[in-house]
């Protein structure tokens, strides 16, 4: 059947999620950092995603697509539901101080740095965040410590192939972005690393990137 469907133009994207988060019926997921139309019968046409996306890489189109599907929907919302129940957390300790400086769940592995604000923050940090990650912790303010050493420690004694550092929009969540990046520096590798600044309310604010 034609009828009126959304299409996403990749070149436009910034990967900001917000369409993602906006879309009630979970049509739109979040794959290799750009939003994608996951199923055409989630879809129910409305447009709820096209008000949150900054770049305007969201438009409606007449195209042959099959119907919009309630009960499928309804379904993968109780999928969801269940799904983020489950823990996706891989190792233990995850505390900054605490973790071993070379052990091997860091082998070749992908590494969170995370404020631990940042868990409470976003609801779904889990799934999004700490999924097929080894997560480690930390909160610069009231630790009073500087984590650069020991993570400086961790990536030249372990062969971690990239780091993503998740923190809070605060000022203080400054201190744990810039023990990452000097951690990195002082490595010697090139590791290939991202920042992502999330706000009080949920939301990803910020993304950027480097190695």
């Amino acid at each position: 059947m034609i009828r009126r469907i959304i299409q996403i133009n990749e070149e436009k994207c910034n990967g900001c999620g917000l369409c993602a988060k906006a879309c009630h019926e979970s049509a739109i997921g979040m794959i290799d950092g750009k939003a994608r139309l996951l199923r055409d019968d989630y879809c129910d046409g409305l447009g709820d995603c096209l008000p949150a996306c900054p770049t305007g890489a969201i438009q409606f189109v007449e195209r042959e697509a099959i119907a919009y599907d309630e009960a499928a929907v309804l379904e993968n919302k109780k999928k969801q539901l269940s799904d983020s129940k489950d823990s996706c957390l891989g190792q233990w300790p995850v505390q900054i101080k605490l973790a071993p400086v070379k052990a091997p769940h860091y082998e070749n592995a992908s590494l969170l740095i995370a404020a631990d604000c940042s868990a409470y923050a976003y609801g779904n940090f889990h799934q999004d965040f700490m999924e097929n990650k080894v997560t480690l912790i930390g909160c610069p303010k009231l630790d009073a410590v500087d984590y650069s050493e020991k993570l400086t420690e961790i990536l030249k004694n372990n062969a971690v192939k990239e780091v993503t550092v998740a923190r809070m929009e605060v000022p203080c969540c400054g201190g744990i972005e810039r023990a990452v990046l000097t951690a990195l520096q002082n490595s010697g590798k090139n590791i290939p690393w991202k920042v992502v600044t999330i706000s009080i309310k949920g939301r990803i604010l910020d993304k950027k990137s480097g190695e």
